[in-house]
Order: C-alpha cells, then structure tokens, then sequence
C-alpha cells in the first residue's frame, strides 16, 4: 500500500493495530496460564476479553472507510509477544516470572497506547468522529490496563519477587 496521504496513513495504521491485537488475543491465555499470582491470571484473561472488543472496534472503524482488516503482520508486536514467551519459558521463581510478565504486559500496553493516540489523532484530523471516539475508548482502556498492572506489581507481586 502506498501511504500518499494521511487518509492511508491512518488505514494503515488501524490494519496494523487489528494485526496487533488478533496476535494478543492468542497471547493472552498463555500468559495468564503462565502466571502463579490469581489477581494477575484474571488480569490477563480479563484484558482478553478487552482485547477482543478492540479488535472488533478496529474492524467497525475499516469497514467504515470500505476497508478490509487485512495487511502485513504487525512486527512490532510479534516480538513484543515474543519476548512474553521467553518470559514464560525462563527457568525463575514463580513470583520473579509473574513480575517479569507485568514487565512484558507492560512493554505491550505502550506500544498500544503510543499507536492508539496516532491514530486517535489521524482520526480527528480527517473528520472521523465516531473512529476518534471508539479509538479514545480503547486508548482509555489501555491506559487502565496499564495502571491496573502497575498497581498489582508495585502493592504486591514486586514485593514477592523481592522478598
């Protein structure tokens, strides 16, 4: 796809976010089968749930603009998922590996909150409205998911790991 204009710019960027989040939500149960701490598995398998109704307001958004959700994979988070993986797989204390998962589920939530708020901005620059408020509430729901991990690891899981 040839970006010649911020309209395919914005496009693009909504396939690659869809890309994204279809990968997570194959992640997610993985790390939430992974994870000792229960507060952090039903974290997990909650934002999946999450997850899942990104994706669906991704795809509301492209079809909106007569678009197909297909396009290239997202690296970006193939490897972010990937480094969860290794986490998962590394030989370490259960407390320590649940404190490095936070780590990896946080590493995942930035890269979402930096490419919701783009293409929340692209969204309000062309005109879509309706895009730029489901783009909001998904970046509102990012940015939870991410206080809820750092609340959960600094009041008790870190404190575990450290102890």
């Amino acid at each position: 796809m040839k970006l010649e204009t911020l309209q395919d710019l914005y496009v693009s960027q909504l396939k690659d976010l869809y890309s994204a989040e279809n990968q997570l939500i194959k992640a997610l149960p993985k790390m939430a089968k992974a994870a000792t701490n229960p507060d952090l598995s039903a974290g997990f398998t909650e934002h999946l749930e999450q997850t899942k109704e990104h994706a669906a307001r991704l795809k509301q958004i492209l079809e909106s603009h007569d678009e197909t959700t297909r396009g290239p994979k997202c690296k970006a988070m193939e490897g972010l998922i990937e480094e969860g993986a290794e986490m998962i797989e590394e030989e370490a204390d259960d407390e320590v590996r649940d404190a490095g998962l936070i780590c990896a589920a946080q590493r995942v939530e930035h890269y979402e909150i930096a490419g919701y708020g783009c293409v929340r901005t692209f969204a309000e620059l062309l005109g879509d409205k309706e895009g730029a408020k489901l783009l909001q509430t998904t970046l509102d729901e990012e940015a939870d998911t991410d206080k809820k991990l750092t609340k959960l690891a600094t009041s008790t899981i870190n404190l575990q790991a450290a102890g």
